[in-house]
């Protein structure tokens, strides 16, 4: 049975954030001063476990469920993943699977990940110069040369691979042409986000923001005519332009050019609570049902509950929305 909210907008997507931990601590995501050593993360028995994932996922295969992506935090951070994703794989062998991750784990992860199960994976990579990367990431430890190598692992791997950079006005602008050309080198799509008013501890400004509009025109002065493709299908975050050579670009327009007209998407919380909107202040409570006993059907049911009533449209309502609410943190429920 098709499940689809008051929009008419179809369940077909779901993001799981297996972990709220990670081993960055992004300006615009996990700013220090409200993630730092006296934080309080979830303890182990407040994550879900990978079978209670994987139960939530078979209870929405039937509702037309195609695609899962495992999040964090930084999911390669939480012990075993590669079982997850063989569960996952077990319930839905044609599903797509993939991993959203800031990649210095991958090298050594790439191959058991493949094997797994796992399709593709999106790494995060916000600039090449040493300088920007560590000054944004907030990390003296790690440098894009270990997310670079990252991703040649998991393209030897045979894996899928994306990079999403999030840009942010006077701060990695002069990284752009930097990024085109590290993914260039490997044919690798790469997108980019305008920068975002997720959660409430990064300081977004409006005046941060490089609209996906001023990125093409850099592009376009550097290598040349950018040619809009079309969607491959509803519910695509990202608008893709493909160059003379074949080379993709993505724009991920949140601010400037909303999608929510197309959103497929729901999100699990690594604590079990969906959230139908990226920008949501609260989500729903599975993990009570699955600890209570709940089975296949009762998830399914609350899934579809929720969904039916979804009229999430914060994106595009964002201009004439006065209220001062609060939502939930990025790291929390993944990108």
């Amino acid at each position: 049975m098709r499940l689809v909210d008051a929009h008419k907008r179809p369940l077909h997507d779901l993001r799981i954030s297996i972990t709220d931990r990670c081993n960055f601590r992004c300006t615009y995501c996990m700013p220090r001063e409200h993630f730092g050593s006296d934080h309080a993360f979830l303890n182990r028995e407040a994550l879900l476990s990978y079978e209670e994932i994987t139960l939530v996922v078979r209870s929405l295969l039937c509702v037309g469920l195609r695609k899962v992506r495992l999040t964090g935090g930084e999911p390669l951070l939480r012990k075993d993943v590669t079982k997850l994703i063989r569960m996952l794989r077990s319930e839905g062998p044609d599903l797509d699977i993939a991993m959203t991750t800031n990649g210095v784990l991958l090298k050594r992860n790439a191959e058991a990940l493949f094997e797994a199960g796992l399709n593709r994976v999106t790494v995060s990579l916000d600039a090449i110069d040493e300088d920007v990367f560590q000054s944004m990431a907030d990390t003296p430890r790690h440098t894009p040369t270990h997310v670079l190598e990252g991703i040649d692992s998991a393209m030897s791997a045979g894996l899928g691979v994306k990079v999403n950079a999030v840009i942010r006005k006077s701060i990695n602008e002069d990284q752009i042409l930097k990024l085109s050309k590290a993914c260039m080198d490997r044919v690798v799509p790469l997108r980019f986000i305008e920068y975002m008013d997720v959660g409430n501890t990064n300081a977004w400004n409006y005046d941060e923001v490089v609209t996906g509009k001023r990125i093409r025109a850099i592009l376009e002065n550097r290598i040349g005519t950018l040619t809009a493709e079309p969607p491959k299908h509803r519910g695509e975050v990202a608008r893709r332009y493909r160059t003379d050579e074949g080379q993709i670009f993505g724009f991920v327009e949140s601010v400037s050019n909303p999608f929510c007209g197309d959103c497929t998407r729901a999100r699990l919380s690594a604590n079990g609570s969906l959230y139908t909107c990226l920008f949501s202040s609260t989500g729903h409570d599975l993990r009570s049902i699955l600890r209570m006993g709940g089975e296949e059907e009762d998830i399914g049911e609350a899934v579809r509950s929720i969904w039916q009533h979804r009229g999430d449209r914060y994106s595009v309502e964002r201009s004439t929305d006065n209220t001062s609410r609060k939502k939930v943190e990025m790291s929390f429920i993944g990108g």
